[in-house]
């Protein structure tokens, strides 16, 4: 099998912090998870999933991998101490933060929205996992302000960056009206029955405080590229790619 494929991304002027996004191109698993299926939560062969996530950290240079068993709920887990990408998830949440270097922050997705955070100087990282829950609960904005709480800064030194998800057009709700309460009319279509959620991330994080010149984006749909990412409204039985923040360790560490 190939490599299983990812995207790099660094922040501006931020050499000391990496972050990439999975594909499903590459690995190990089999059909329906083919090919870069990361999660031991979806019905995958565990051995196939474990040989892709052991690849891809060794491939990035990863000491740790710190994942949750997400809920979509708003719990943030900071400074995590041991994890392997090995390993089943224990913890319960949908965020994580770190000071430490060579430990990697992932959080898996299929539709739903990663965001990357790092402080402008790269003193410690954080990862979200955002679904249209996360948004309706304003997850993003509430993230920021409990890791500056913790990390004693201002929300204008983070950077942020969401990742490949659902795009306005393929975001569909039909029940708007009972998945979000009043409030979320201006992002909501109701010709199309669509909802902008990357738009409505933006403006959440903008109001928690972060500059827009700090907050970036992959546009690329999930749904509308099914040779490139796994789509859970499109496939139902679907694998799940990996979006992984860290720190650099410096050579000789």
């Amino acid at each position: 099998m190939a490599k299983l494929t990812y995207i790099p991304f660094v922040f501006p002027g931020l050499d000391n912090v990496s972050a990439v996004f999975t594909t499903r191109r590459g690995g190990n698993c089999k059909a329906p998870f083919d090919e870069g299926n990361l999660s031991f939560d979806v019905g995958d062969d565990p051995y196939d999933v474990r040989a892709n996530r052991t690849e891809l950290a060794s491939s990035l240079g990863v000491s740790q991998w710190h994942e949750c068993r997400q809920v979509h709920g708003d719990i943030i887990h900071f400074e995590p101490e041991e994890g392997s990408p090995g390993n089943v998830a224990e913890i319960e949440g949908d965020g994580l933060a770190t000071s430490a270097k060579g430990h990697a922050l992932v959080v898996k997705t299929a539709d739903c929205q990663p965001i990357l955070l790092a402080h402008k100087n790269g003193d410690f990282v954080a990862a979200l996992h955002n679904g249209w829950r996360g948004n309706a609960i304003n997850f993003p904005g509430k993230g920021v302000a409990e890791i500056c709480a913790h990390y004693s800064c201002e929300p204008s030194e983070l950077l942020a960056v969401r990742g490949p998800s659902l795009s306005p057009k393929a975001a569909m709700f039909v029940n708007f009206t009972t998945d979000f309460e009043p409030g979320f009319e201006n992002y909501y279509s109701e010709t199309e029955q669509t909802m902008d959620l990357w738009k409505l991330t933006r403006d959440q994080l903008l109001e928690a405080g972060l500059e827009e010149r700090n907050i970036y984006s992959l546009d690329m749909c999930t749904f509308s590229m099914p040779d490139t990412f796994f789509s859970y409204r499109r496939e139902k039985e679907s694998g799940r790619m990996c979006s992984l923040i860290w720190i650099n360790r410096s050579s000789g560490e």
